[in-house]
């Protein structure tokens, strides 16, 4: 158990990086940024909590990493990072979680009982779970048409606010599941969604001139 949560922790390591990067650099630019260090950091940390997912039998966490995945890839791509990544890296990036998806199709049966059956995580549960994972998740689907539609990798203010609902109901999710690394690593993340919110709002005239 151990090894688990030392595999959950690192990943939730990796994403609270990600938004100290984040904040520290749009501290500095007096606007909300999206740094390519963030979207690196998110690859490695959507890895990890993917597998610390598989180990927990925990469906919630498995859906808000495979929703927003590749998200994080198309980020990459139009910050320009993709074409610098080895063509094997691009391929094992690509195809692997797909491979993981397609074994998981032909032994639905097993993937229903392990983590749909979980006998530490009733309906209830993993419906208020799956729900949280789905709306903070969503953030990086929202994320990504905003940005597609203006050709460039952005962070709107709208991001940071649903990343604090989603954010908020994953901890009361991880309270009930008494899973420390949803706890801790979701809790990092409040004040500097705060701040963004505030950055954003306040020069936000600025940035639509």
């Amino acid at each position: 158990m151990i090894f688990i949560y030392a595999i959950g922790f690192l990943a939730q390591g990796f994403f609270s990086a990600r938004i100290l990067c984040q904040w520290i650099l749009s501290e500095r630019a007096k606007q909300s940024v999206s740094p390519s260090i963030y979207w690196i950091l998110s690859i490695a940390g959507s890895w990890l909590l993917f597998i610390y997912g598989w180990l927990r039998a925990d469906f919630s966490i498995i859906l808000g990493q495979v929703i927003s995945y590749y998200v994080y890839l198309w980020n990459l791509q139009a910050k320009g990072i993709w074409t610098k990544i080895f063509k094997l890296g691009r391929i094992l990036l690509v195809w692997v979680p797909v491979i993981v998806i397609l074994f998981t199709v032909r032994h639905a049966g097993d993937f229903v009982e392990q983590f749909l059956h979980n006998k530490d995580v009733p309906l209830w549960m993993l419906l208020f779970g799956s729900a949280g994972q789905i709306i903070f998740t969503l953030r990086f689907v929202y994320q990504g048409i905003y940005s597609y539609r203006r050709h460039e990798s952005l962070l709107p203010v709208d991001f940071w606010i649903i990343s604090l609902v989603g954010s908020s109901i994953i901890v009361c999710y991880g309270i009930f599941r008494l899973d420390p690394v949803l706890i801790l690593g979701q809790s990092v993340g409040f004040i500097a969604y705060s701040r963004n919110i505030v950055i954003a709002l306040k020069h936000r005239p600025i940035l639509e001139k």
